[in-house]
C-alpha cells in the first residue's frame, strides 16, 4: 500500500487531526484502571509537539448512547497531560463552536483533546457532515488507532477522505508491519498459537493460518471443539457443536497439507471455576469435570514447538489465566515466547486477554510485538484489508 508515514509530513505550525485510542478501562469511580493505550500513542504524540504540530485529538470511550457523563474525556486528558510532561487542553464538544475556536487558538507544540466521538451518532454511521465538521479542526489527518481501524466510522474512514493529506502514526504503522510482515515476510518457520474461549472468534483467521503455517498450536477453551470434533472424550468442557464440522474440516486439511496442529494431550480440570474448587490433571477428560487449562506434557510439547519458530504469532490463551490453578499453560507458553524472541525469533502478541496475560507477566518488553488491536488485528490476519488502513492511501 502506498501510504505515508507521520515522519513523511511537515508538521509545524499545522493543526494536526489525529484518531488514537484512548478506550481505556474505567472502574466504578471513573479512575482510569490501564493507560497502555494513552502510553502507546506517545511517540506519535511527541513527534507531532516537539516538531511544531498542532496535535488535536479524537477518541471514543465505551459505547455511550448520545452524551454519557460518565464516559467525558477530562479524566484522560489529564492523564496524557501527566505522560506528555506538558497540558493538555479538554474541550467538552468534539465538534461545533467551542471545539472550533479551541482548535484555532492552539499555538506550536499544543495538543487539545476533543470530546468523546461517539457522543455524536453521526460517528459510527460515518455521516458525511459530521465527518466534515471533524476534518475542519484540522489541516493533515493521522491515524494512530489501529484497534479502530477495522470499523468505517467518520474519524476513522470519514475524515481521511476528505482532508488530502493523511499518514499512518507510528503505532499504526508498527502494527501493520509487524501484523502484515508475519503473515508475508515470516522469518524461519511460521508457528501460530491460538487459545481463547471460542472457535467462532477465529474462524477465518485458522482458515488462514493452515494454508500458510509452518504448525499451528490450539489451546484453551477453542482447543475443546478440535478434541470433541475428532470423538476425544471432553467432560463438561466448552465445546460450539455448530463448529464440529469447520474443526475436523481444519484437521483434515492439515493432514493433507501435512501441517502439524498441536492439540492438548492432557488437561488440567476441575467441576467448577471456582478459584477455592479442586483441580486436578487428567489426558481423557471424564463426565461432570471441565478442561481449564493445558496440562503439564501438552506445556513441554508447545513449549519445544515454539522453539523452533522463527516467527511466532500468539492470540488467545491456553486455560483461564486469570484463577491460580489454571494459569500455568498461559505463563508457560509466554515464556516459551519470551526465551524464543531472546534467541531472535520474531513474535506478535495479539489480543485483549493475551495482552493482559503477557503484561500480568511482565513479559510485554520482551516479545516483540504486542498489538493494541483485537478484532483489527484479526480482521487483518485474515487478509483483510482494513477500512481505516485503506482510507491512509495515496490516490
Amino acid at each position: 500500500m502506498s501510504i505515508l508515514s507521520l515522519s513523511d509530513l511537515e508538521l509545524r505550525g499545522r493543526r494536526v487531526l489525529v484518531r488514537v485510542d484512548f478506550n481505556v478501562p474505567l472502574d466504578e469511580d471513573g479512575e482510569i484502571t490501564d493507560d497502555t493505550r494513552i502510553r502507546a500513542s506517545l511517540p506519535t504524540l511527541q513527534h507531532i509537539l516537539d516538531n511544531g504540530g498542532r496535535a488535536v485529538l479524537m477518541t471514543h470511550l465505551g459505547r455511550p448512547k448520545g452524551v454519557t457523563e460518565n464516559l467525558r474525556l477530562g479524566s484522560v486528558a489529564e492523564r496524557l497531560s501527566r505522560h506528555l510532561g506538558r497540558p493538555v487542553g479538554y474541550v467538552g464538544e468534539t465538534v461545533g463552536p467551542a471545539a472550533g475556536n479551541a482548535s484555532e487558538a492552539l499555538k506550536d507544540g499544543e495538543c487539545l483533546l476533543l470530546e468523546n466521538v461517539r457522543f455524536n451518532d453521526g460517528e459510527t454511521r460515518n455521516d458525511p457532515d459530521f465527518a466534515r465538521e471533524l476534518a475542519a479542526l484540522g489541516d493533515v489527518y493521522v491515524n494512530d488507532a489501529f484497534g479502530t481501524a477495522h470499523r468505517a466510522h467518520a474519524s476513522t474512514e470519514g475524515v481521511a477522505r476528505i482532508l488530502p493529506v493523511r499518514a499512518a502514526g507510528f503505532l499504526m504503522q508498527k502494527e501493520l508491519e509487524y501484523l502484515a510482515g508475519a503473515i508475508e515476510y515470516p522469518k524461519g518457520k511460521l508457528v501460530v498459537v491460538l487459545g481463547g474461549a471460542k472457535v467462532s472468534d477465529k474462524i477465518r483467521a485458522t482458515r488462514r493460518f493452515i494454508e500458510i503455517a509452518d504448525a499451528l498450536i490450539i489451546g484453551g477453551g477453542m482447543a475443546y471443539t478440535f478434541l470433541a470434533s475428532r470423538g476425544e472424550a471432553i467432560g463438561n468442557s466448552l465445546v460450539e457443536k455448530g463448529h464440529l464440522d469447520f474443526a475436523g474440516e481444519i484437521l483434515d486439511r492439515a493432514a493433507g497439507l501435512r501441517t502439524p496442529i498441536l492439540l492438548p494431550v492432557d488437561h488440567v480440570v476441575a467441576e467448577t471455576l471456582d478459584p477455592n474448587g479442586e483441580a486436578r490433571r487428567v489426558g481423557q477428560i471424564p463426565d461432570g469435570l471441565m478442561g481449564l487449562d493445558i496440562g503439564p506434557k501438552t506445556r513441554r510439547l508447545f513449549v519445544e514447538m515454539i522453539g523452533e519458530a522463527g516467527t511466532i504469532l500468539w492470540n488467545g490463551p491456553m486455560g483461564v489465566f486469570e484463577i491460580a490453578d489454571f494459569s500455568e499453560g498461559t505463563a508457560a507458553v509466554a515464556q516459551a515466547i519470551s526465551d524464543a524472541t531472546g534467541r531472535g525469533a520474531v513474535s506478535t502478541i495479539g489480543g485483549g486477554d493475551t495482552a493482559a496475560a503477557v503484561n500480568t507477566l511482565r513479559l510485554a518488553d520482551r516479545v516483540s510485538h504486542v498489538s493494541t488491536g483485537g478484532g483489527a488485528s484479526l480482521e487483518l490476519l485474515e487478509g483483510k484489508t482494513l477500512p481505516g488502513v485503506r482510507a491512509l492511501e495515496q490516490s
